[in-house]
């Protein structure tokens, strides 16, 4: 009997141990997830404080950086780091012509009611929507539709060992590059002149032209802001999974815009707290129910919070700068 019993409690123990150590590694994924969305969930949340509109082609930044990262490696095949400097100018870039392409020649007036009338905020979104569809058939056309693998050398799949359970390199160098970036934007937003003149805009854009503060380029410098976020961010998921495809963003994109609705709309650390938690149920969800109902439990969430949080979770009047 006494063998029995202890035989029950090895297992016991056993699968307690099996459970934490899944557990534990579920809570990483989550986080490396989260940061994904929190990152792109920035990017959505600085452009809408700018100009009140979504960006809808907000995924091409983030597939771009994919595809621009894979193509820098196949030319050169530099080091890593190169590889994610590359990245960084092709995202500057492509924010700024996204803008000057989908945003620009909308925004014909400088006033604030211009910039935030309802004419062009319906315009803006189908010019962005249009410029998300072409560039993705363009890549579709380009490279295929299929998953284009990455070379094994740059693939972010080093195990990291800790004690009994096992991570991968590519969970902690995006969490990382997401915690500096965070860090890196705080600053630049609250320590820097350009980075109060996009608060400034942001809060009352009358009031920024008053004192002189150049629109137009606080505009161009958001939208480089939101394209070297969402590059990166394509560049070390498809470095961290292995393989990238044209319509790798448009799911992220999804989550990350739920996350900016769920935090409030122009609030950076309600977007950042929910992507992030997002991350975390979408990772912890799947030990309980099948995958294919994930999503309906994060959407099911965004309903919740809208409706007992209307503004969001940190929404609320625009700050004073």
């Amino acid at each position: 009997m006494a063998s029995i019993n202890e035989r029950l409690r090895a297992r016991k123990s056993a699968m307690f141990e099996m459970f934490d150590q899944f557990f534990l590694q579920q809570i990483v994924n989550g986080l490396a997830q989260g940061t994904v969305y929190a990152l792109m969930a920035i990017g959505f949340t600085l452009i809408f404080g700018v100009l009140n509109v979504v960006n809808f082609a907000h995924d091409q930044l983030y597939t771009l950086g994919a595809f621009a990262g894979l193509w820098v490696i196949q030319l050169v095949a530099p080091p890593l780091f190169v590889v994610v400097l590359a990245v960084i100018v092709v995202g500057l870039m492509s924010g700024a012509l996204l803008e000057r392409l989908a945003f620009k020649p909308l925004r014909r007036f400088s006033d604030e009611a211009s910039l935030k009338s309802k004419a062009v905020r319906e315009a803006t979104l189908l010019s962005s929507l249009a410029v998300s569809i072409v560039v993705r058939e363009l890549l579709s056309n380009l490279q295929g539709s299929n998953a284009q693998p990455i070379p094994a050398a740059y693939q972010l799949m080093e195990p990291i060992t800790v004690g009994s359970v096992t991570f991968v390199s590519g969970q902690f160098i995006i969490f990382g590059f997401g915690l500096a970036a965070l860090i890196g934007l705080q600053w630049f937003l609250f320590r820097t002149r350009q980075g109060l003149a996009v608060r400034a805009v942001a809060s009352n854009v009358n009031g920024a032209l008053h004192v002189g503060i150049n629109i137009e380029r606080t505009i161009i410098i958001t939208f480089m802001l939101g394209g070297v976020l969402g590059a990166v961010s394509g560049v070390l998921v498809g470095l961290y999974t292995g393989s990238i495809m044209p319509t790798m963003g448009f799911s992220v994109a999804i989550k990350a815009f739920v996350a900016m609705v769920m935090g409030g709309l122009n609030s950076i650390p309600g977007a950042v707290i929910c992507a992030m938690g997002l991350g975390l149920v979408e990772a912890l969800a799947t030990n309980y129910i099948d995958a294919g109902w994930v999503d309906g439990i994060i959407y099911a969430l965004l309903l919740a919070t809208l409706l007992f949080f209307p503004r969001g979770i940190l929404g609320g009047r625009r700050e004073r700068v």
